[in-house]
Order: C-alpha cells, then structure tokens, then sequence
C-alpha cells in the first residue's frame, strides 16, 4: 500500500524559516531508514507559498494566481511517499516524521494513494494500457537516471 504523508505548514515555514539543525538532523536520519528499510519512495520538503503558484479552471477560463496564501495550516510544507504494509505501518512513519520534526507540535496529513481498482468500470481497458505504458516509461527513466 502506498501513502502520501504530507507535512503541513505553520507561520515558521511559511514565513521562510528554515528548520533547527536538531530537527534537520532527526528528520534526515528517519528518511534514511525508511529508505534503508525500503519504504520511502519519494520525499522532499517544499518552499513557502509565497515562492509558488496555484492554477484555477472555472468554466473554462484559465487563472493564475501567485502565492503566498492566506491559510498556512492548510498548506503543505513537504511530502513524503511510502509503501508500507498498512495503514498502521504508515502511522507509525507518521509519528516518527512528526516527532522529528521538532517534536512538540505539528500536522501531517496521511492519505493513501488510489490504485487502479478504486476507480472501478469508469477506468476502462484502454486507460489501464496507457496507465501501464506510462509506468513502464516511468521506470525505465529513473533506472537509467540511478
């Protein structure tokens, strides 16, 4: 099973603030274990939103609108993507992320991430052939990027 652990922000990150090096330290030796151990597939933390952007479509019509954006707790300040046995797994890496992350306080948000069976009929033949080709073109980038 695949989850998306996503670090929300507070005023520090969104104010720019990097983390201390006690958490940077302690964060950077939970990622290498979970990729020791083979659960991290990706995972990096993202700048404030004052330094990105967010795309609208509303009847048709395109808008870009920069950041930064007014509500910080829900915003995201980094990712992690994992694969795990269970949901109880993917806690686990959840506590351990947040009490790295200095520890005291903190939000992460964990969802898993949709397989091609949750999206039933309407996820016809044709799109399950180029969800596999895309896949397969996917891999064979990072095994030859490594």
């Amino acid at each position: 099973m695949r989850f998306m652990m996503m670090f929300m922000a507070s005023d520090k990150s969104e104010a720019g603030e990097n983390p201390s090096e006690k958490s940077l330290d302690e964060m950077t030796r939970v990622m290498a274990e979970m990729a020791e151990k083979g659960v991290l597939l990706a995972g990096e933390g993202l700048l404030p939103s004052s330094a990105g952007f967010r795309l609208e479509l509303s009847g048709g019509k395109q808008r870009v609108v920069d950041g930064p954006f007014a509500e910080s707790k829900e915003l995201i300040a980094g990712f992690c993507l994992i694969e795990v046995a269970s949901r109880e797994e993917a806690m686990e890496w959840g506590w351990r992320c947040l009490a790295a992350d200095d520890g005291n306080t903190g939000r992460l948000e964990i969802r898993q991430v949709a397989t091609e069976d949750d999206f039933g009929d309407e996820f016809t033949a044709e799109a399950r052939a180029r969800e596999a080709a895309t896949a397969k073109l996917l891999a064979d980038r990072q095994s030859t990027s490594t």
